[in-house]
């Protein structure tokens, strides 16, 4: 399990670094600066849980039914926020409207409280 979720958090950091440069190079030119500023939002949650899932990876301290349950967790939940933010950003290149699908923000955001939030449990369990 730990070598799944060291290649999904190097797999997310990649892309996300790949992903701001787009945003900061490609898409400065047709983007206005909220609709940028929106795509980096996706960027950065992106990268933060990369970085989530790289500590998760390397940590022997939770057992393997916690560390997938988070992982799930923040996958599911960096693809439903950071997923749909970037489409939703990204409207008026494609001139598709995404807004009708910007219900998985929240439940993306959700997923990634939980994620942290069974974190939080996890560390009280083995404290106590």
């Amino acid at each position: 399990m730990e070598t799944k979720i060291l290649r999904t958090a190097a797999l997310f950091g990649m892309t996300a670094i790949i992903l701001g440069a787009f945003g900061a190079h490609a898409l400065k030119k047709v983007l206005t600066i909220e609709e940028l500023a929106t795509f980096e939002t996706g960027v950065k949650y992106q990268m933060y849980h990369a970085l989530f899932l790289l500590f998760l990876g390397l940590n022997s301290f939770l057992d393997e039914k916690a560390k997938k349950m988070i992982f799930r967790l923040v996958v599911f939940g960096v693809f439903f926020f950071s997923g749909s933010i970037y489409l939703l950003a990204t409207k008026t290149l494609t001139g598709f409207d995404f807004k009708p699908f910007g219900i998985v923000t929240p439940i993306g955001g959700a997923l990634l409280i939980a994620a942290w939030g069974v974190f939080f449990w996890q560390i009280g369990k083995k404290r106590a």
